[in-house]
């Protein structure tokens, strides 16, 4: 995710920009840039950092010019740097281009272009896109465009400027959001609508295919079948903030909503043409599996309850010993980490200090460390031998959400990939286990809508309950660890998750009458104890709330409420029942009154043991 400002107009372009791309910071923060045409041609600037460090270098040295692109970025490809950083332009700097979204096949396209003699600088996929305009271009934009776009395959925005064409500024819309403003003798193009709400209210929302070519005599719409079409103009009622949460209340809720597309982005742009899995940045063969006795998962927090769920799969499909530990604990225990042993550290900012302290430890033993990571270039990412990115794209609330989806999808993935490798899971499983996961974005979906307001009437039952219990059991029993952890951090109130099948060992004592229990059932094999479990907590006065997807009448006569969610296979069912729990901690603490995206006590990362 990353966020596009494109401007042609009267006024100062560098000023329009800048200010756009303020608004959009919360799609991309690690490096940033502009690209102007004035009298001296294209004149670029751009630099790694916050957006501060590029307005502080323009200030010093203003760059005049009525037409200019701009980016704020996140980084997919290539680490963030001066040289990643955008827009990027062709050898001869007389096209600009930039990017938000991936482009699948950019290897392929970068081998021709080489092949043809081009030369690149960066590690981005977008220097594609441009050295492909370059290769295209015959003195019409448009055209090269078009062109250019038939062989791109991906999700992506792009917005295009070239010193031969000053009066022409061309975006193209993919899969990834742009829009179109349309001001008082200018136009602009901006990835969301905060970019451009205080210059105008007048918008178009761009359809998917949509190419749009601004001049300074209007616009042009173009379909994918290079049709001109007109599209909708509308007038814009919301505020900045507002808009820049996409008219959530917060941008919790927000990015529970954001979901379905993150974990569809994360699965579809590692697939290969034959719908395969690719794991671009791990390399990982069968010699390197067979060889190793024991596979450490370590990190903290939510990122620990999504390494629980990956030590399960795992084992299941490598056959291999898996060791799941919090990380501010790993270093002080007797751990067995040696040359032999395959280390999966999970961190959402990649600078999380237990994390990176743990793997470097691990490292200095020998080991190999493989990262999950939703930032490129973060320490963990730069320490680590293999790296498997989550494209979530930033999340600000600090209560995680689709980071933690994510980073289920993505030990899903490794885990069908590695079994497969090593031949422990057989071609038949790993396919049908495989074509399910390809299903489960939009069973995220389906969930959201069936539970939400399922999620209101609940919250509003234990909002003022002085603890509450979550149960189950194997994959369930995390699933209520991490359910628990979110009511803890947002709502205040004690929650704490409880292996079903131990509350007879000492726990149970803790339930008294009325108290709120939350069990999941959603693991098959299980479920009749479960419900024994179920009956246990009710017959001493709990109110229960059961959440499966098992139809089965035994749960509604034993639970007081029971919240039916989508269907899946057992390995998979953590995406699907995160997704009530989330939304539970999220409407209790809106009742409660409290901050949501910021929480007392708590940061987005911890950079501090």
């Amino acid at each position: 995710m990353c966020g596009i400002v494109g401007y042609i107009g009267e006024n100062q372009a560098t000023e329009v920009i800048l200010e756009g791309l303020q608004k959009l910071e919360y799609r991309g923060y690690d490096s940033s840039g502009v690209a102007i045409h004035n009298t001296k041609g294209l004149v670029v600037k751009k630099m790694a950092g916050r957006l501060s460090n590029l307005i502080s270098s323009i200030e010093k040295d203003p760059i005049n010019g009525n037409l200019g692109i701009g980016h704020t970025r996140w980084a997919t490809h290539g680490v963030p740097s001066d040289e990643n950083a955008h827009p990027h332009t062709n050898k001869a700097g007389t096209i600009a281009v930039v990017h938000n979204g991936i482009i699948e096949n950019y290897m392929t396209l970068k081998k021709e272009l080489m092949e043809k003699g081009y030369e690149f600088k960066s590690d981005t996929d977008t220097e594609i896109v441009v050295n492909l305009l370059d290769m295209y271009y015959e003195g019409d934009l448009l055209k090269a465009v078009f062109k250019a776009v038939e062989r791109l395959r991906g999700a992506y925005a792009l917005g295009i400027i070239s010193s031969n064409n000053p009066d022409e500024l061309i975006a193209v819309r993919k899969e990834s959001p742009l829009i179109l403003g349309i001001g008082e003798g200018e136009l602009f193009v901006a990835s969301d609508i905060p970019a451009i709400l205080n210059r105008t209210r007048r918008v178009i929302y761009l359809e998917n295919g949509d190419i749009v070519r601004l001049s300074r005599e209007g616009y042009t719409i173009y379909d994918s079948e290079k049709h001109v079409v007109q599209r909708e103009v509308n007038e814009i009622l919301w505020d900045v903030e507002a808009a820049t949460k996409d008219g959530f209340d917060h941008f919790m809720i927000k990015e529970i909503y954001q979901q379905p597309s993150a974990i569809k982005d994360t699965l579809f742009r590692r697939l290969d043409d034959n719908g395969d899995i690719y794991l671009e940045n791990i390399n990982i063969d069968k010699k390197y599996l067979d060889s190793i006795n024991k596979i450490y998962v370590v990190a903290c927090g939510t990122a620990y309850h999504a390494g629980l769920v990956g030590k399960h799969v795992l084992e299941k499909f490598l056959e291999v010993p898996v060791i799941a530990e919090i990380a501010s604990e790993f270093r002080y225990g007797n751990n067995f980490v040696d040359d032999k042993t395959l280390m999966i550290v999970i961190s959402q900012s990649g600078e999380t200090a237990d994390t990176l302290a743990a793997l470097r430890l691990a490292k200095a033993k020998g080991a190999r460390i493989l990262s999950i990571t939703n930032v490129v270039g973060s320490s963990v990412a730069r320490e680590s031998d293999d790296i498997f990115y989550t494209w979530a794209g930033p999340e600000i609330a600090v209560a995680s959400t689709k980071a933690y989806t994510t980073q289920l999808v993505a030990f899903y993935m490794m885990a069908l990939n590695f079994g497969k490798l090593k031949g422990t899971l057989d071609e038949k499983l790993y396919n049908d286990y495989l074509q399910e996961l390809k299903e489960i974005s939009e069973k995220v979906g389906y969930t959201l809508k069936k539970v939400e307001d399922l999620a209101k009437e609940v919250a509003n039952k234990v909002k003022d309950k002085r603890s509450l219990f979550y149960i189950g059991r194997g994959l369930d029993y995390y699933t209520a660890m991490e359910g628990a952890l979110k009511l803890k951090e947002i709502s205040y109130i004690q929650a704490e998750a409880f292996a079903a099948g131990e509350l007879k060992h000492g726990t149970i004592a803790l339930i008294e009458e009325d108290t709120p229990v939350i069990a999941i059932a959603t693991q098959q094999e299980m479920y009749e104890k479960m419900v024994s479990n179920i009956k246990e907590v009710k017959a001493r006065g709990a109110y229960t709330i059961g959440i499966t997807s098992i139809n089965n009448a035994d749960l509604e006569n034993v639970c007081d409420k029971v919240i039916y969610i989508e269907d899946t296979i057992s390995n998979y069912m953590p995406l699907l029942s995160a997704i009530f729990l989330q939304l539970l901690a999220y409407y209790t603490a809106v009742v409660k009154g409290n901050d949501v995206d910021k929480p007392r006590n708590l940061a987005k990362s911890v950079t501090v043991e």
